[in-house]
């Protein structure tokens, strides 16, 4: 029983890596689509669908909401840890407000000291758009205080909470950005789930054949 438990077990975690090889290959389809089709503006999008913005280029100017700049915490890039620069932002003449993430900035030698990030007042955007944002959260999420304030994860409606204005469900990369852009939106392609799906099921095949010989070995 014990070695039908555990192989079943690693069944299903190979059917979940092939699911999700499958569905990266679909987005990765609709990326191209998108990519093909040129960006839109903020004016543009129907957030009744917001899954079907996933992956979306936007264009268009609009201007940051000061003074609300938040930090992501716990941001790593090339071995040294920093935090990604989040605020919000409207466009003229669209009710819908925006998150965008500006980029990395290192972190001060002292955890009580933050950056003080210098925002421009207006954007271009240029970038891509991710919904359904979210991420590990332990702990209080957002620290209060003076701007710029500390986030573990992006939670757009605490931070909607946070500035009194409810945000789209979305997060949006901008690539011209006087700070780091270091967003990656393929970070394992598809031919890696497929590779782990293959893993698991040898794992399964080996227990359960070991689990066989075993059996008849101490049978009666």
């Amino acid at each position: 029983m014990f070695t039908l438990v555990v192989a079943a077990g690693l069944c299903k975690l190979a059917l979940w890596q092939w699911q999700r090889g499958a569905e990266k290959v679909d987005w990765l389809a609709r990326m191209a689509q998108m990519q093909q089709a040129g960006p839109r503006t903020l004016a543009q999008l129907d957030w009744q669908n917001p899954g079907a913005l996933d992956g979306m280029p936007l264009r268009g100017e609009v201007e940051w909401i000061s003074p609300h700049v938040w930090l992501l915490d716990n941001q790593a890039v090339g071995g040294e840890i920093g935090y990604d620069v989040l605020i919000p932002v409207r466009a003229e003449g669209v009710s819908s407000l925006l998150l965008v993430n500006l980029g990395w900035v290192p972190a001060p030698l002292s955890r009580e000291q933050l950056p003080n990030p210098v925002i421009p007042a207006d954007l271009t955007l240029e970038g891509v758009l991710r919904t359904a944002p979210g991420g590990i959260l332990l702990g209080q999420n957002i620290e209060t205080g003076p701007y710029p304030n500390r986030v573990q994860a992006i939670r757009v409606d605490a931070l909607g909470q946070a500035m009194g204005s409810p945000l789209a469900d979305a997060v949006f990369y901008q690539k011209r950005t006087p700070f780091l852009y270091h967003y990656q939106q393929n970070v394992m392609p598809p031919e890696k789930h497929s590779a782990y799906a293959v893993q698991w099921l040898g794992l399964a095949l080996v227990v359960l054949v070991g689990g066989l010989v075993l059996a008849r070995r101490f049978s009666p």
